[in-house]
């Protein structure tokens, strides 16, 4: 097998991986609304997963074991990406609650930074930004 297939087969696997993560998040609460099939399938698009694997995963998100990743950059789009699906229904639950945090140490943060991850997450998804947080962000380049 030739160096390029290894990288190929290795990214490929992550971004299942990823997706399968989404995909249990989005249903702990349940079934899947709308919203969150709706970003499921836009996820499946970015990620070039296909019908067959969609399906596959859907029956078992569990076959795609959560693979952490060295750069903070792909960690922070990951956990950016579930807080996502967790808010499609604009809500978070103590279970949603309970997995992003699991996630959160999974992709390689610690329970401290998780933690603040996490607190600042929500309070931008709910809409809970201060003046000097908002300033920040539309400011930042």
């Amino acid at each position: 097998m030739a160096f390029t297939n290894l990288f190929e087969s290795g990214e490929r696997s992550r971004k299942l991986s990823h997706f399968a993560s989404m995909m249990r998040m989005a249903r702990v609460d349940g079934d899947l609304n709308e919203g969150e099939s709706l970003l499921l399938k836009r996820f499946a698009s970015k990620l070039d997963v296909t019908d067959e694997e969609y399906e596959k995963i859907n029956k078992n998100p569990n076959i795609y074991p959560m693979e952490p990743s060295n750069s903070a950059d792909v960690r922070l789009e990951r956990m950016l990406d579930l807080f996502k699906m967790i808010f499609a229904d604009n809500e978070i639950d103590d279970e949603e609650r309970q997995l992003i945090e699991r996630y959160a140490i999974g992709l390689g943060y610690t329970q401290e930074l998780a933690t603040k991850l996490i607190n600042k997450s929500i309070k931008i998804f709910q809409g809970g930004l201060d003046l000097e947080d908002y300033r920040y962000l539309l400011n930042r380049k």
